[in-house]
């Protein structure tokens, strides 16, 4: 037992280190409770996009380069529409989760967390892992209808609320 105490405390300490030293990739950080904890969604109509043409010069007699935009042409088609919803707060064992769908022509094109907020810095780690993954299994259904990630229930439950709420909205 003695001899297995350097090894374990060893292990201990390496743990920890890699656990205070995660970062996460998606770059998700709670949000203040204050400016997202009403229950009321909010609805943002995007007007669609318009192309635009620029040029940019070079030097005289050919010194440097010159690069030309294509010229804009004129199109009858119409972009379709993009609308964006933010669902309901949901409540989940381990902190507070928002989501905000967005539809352009009838289809959902992104579902994004605009509110995460967990009790602890394993909460807010598993969160970071879990919600791109949810975020996929949503932009492939094509809804709310997720299976969700196992090991992660609470979270995808609250995931699939509020994404189904956002939706329920738009129709």
């Amino acid at each position: 037992m003695v001899r297995r105490a350097p090894i374990v405390l060893g292990a201990t300490a390496a743990g920890l280190v890699a656990l205070f030293s995660f970062q996460s990739r998606s770059g998700l950080t709670p949000s203040a409770p204050a400016s997202h904890t009403s229950s009321s969604p909010t609805t943002t109509t995007t007007p669609p996009a318009s192309s635009t043409t620029s040029t940019t010069g070079g030097g005289p007699s050919g010194a440097g380069s010159t690069t030309t935009a294509p010229s804009s042409t004129t199109s009858t088609t119409t972009a379709p529409s993009t609308r964006t919803v933010t669902g309901k707060l949901e409540s989940y064992g381990y902190g507070q989760l928002r989501v905000r769908a967005t539809m352009t022509g009838g289809r959902l094109t992104d579902a994004t967390v605009v509110t995460l907020q967990t009790a602890d810095t394993y909460s807010q780690q598993l969160a970071a892992q879990v919600i791109p993954m949810l975020r996929s299994q949503a932009l492939k259904a094509k809804s709310g209808r997720i299976n969700g990630i196992s090991g992660a229930t609470y979270t995808s439950e609250a995931f699939a609320l509020s994404l189904q709420a956002a939706l329920s909205q738009l129709g």
